[in-house]
């Protein structure tokens, strides 16, 4: 048994088409723009409050291969680990220019798989996802 595990499943719609980028050695690795969504009723309201999370996707090797096909609209699964880096980024012009740590959160594919497109009436608390959603 592992102490410590670092896997991610998320399912989702892709927001715009599979984009491939070769590495320095000549290597493939896709990216991907999945959004899924989350919802409740508010009480109050009586009305569905829905949110939209983003996830940038990466992916090499055969997930890679395998995600490349994929287009804006697919509804698909994408299982790995979680990664996040921290840089720095001037902000600012001139004698106001500040240093600002910034962190980017990124799923390191293991696993891509296209899913059917779920019926309907499945997921009754999202709407779907508009043009002026993709990231």
């Amino acid at each position: 048994m592992a102490l410590y595990t670092n896997t991610v499943t998320v399912k989702g719609f892709l927001g715009k088409d599979a984009e491939s980028f070769p590495t320095r050695t000549q290597k493939t690795f896709v990216v991907l723009s999945l959004a899924t969504k989350s919802g409740y009723k508010d009480q109050q309201k009586n009305e569905w409050v829905n949110h939209t999370e983003w996830h940038r996707i990466v992916a090499f090797g055969k997930p890679a291969d395998y995600a490349r096909s994929l287009k804006k609209g697919d509804y698909v699964e994408v299982e790995g680990e979680l990664h996040s880096t921290q840089y720095e980024k001037e902000v600012g012009q001139g004698k106001n220019k500040v240093k600002v740590a910034f962190r980017d959160k990124e799923i390191r594919a293991s696993i891509v798989k296209k899913l059917a497109e779920p019926a309907k009436n499945e997921n009754l608390d999202a709407e779907p996802i508009t043009e002026d959603d993709a990231a």
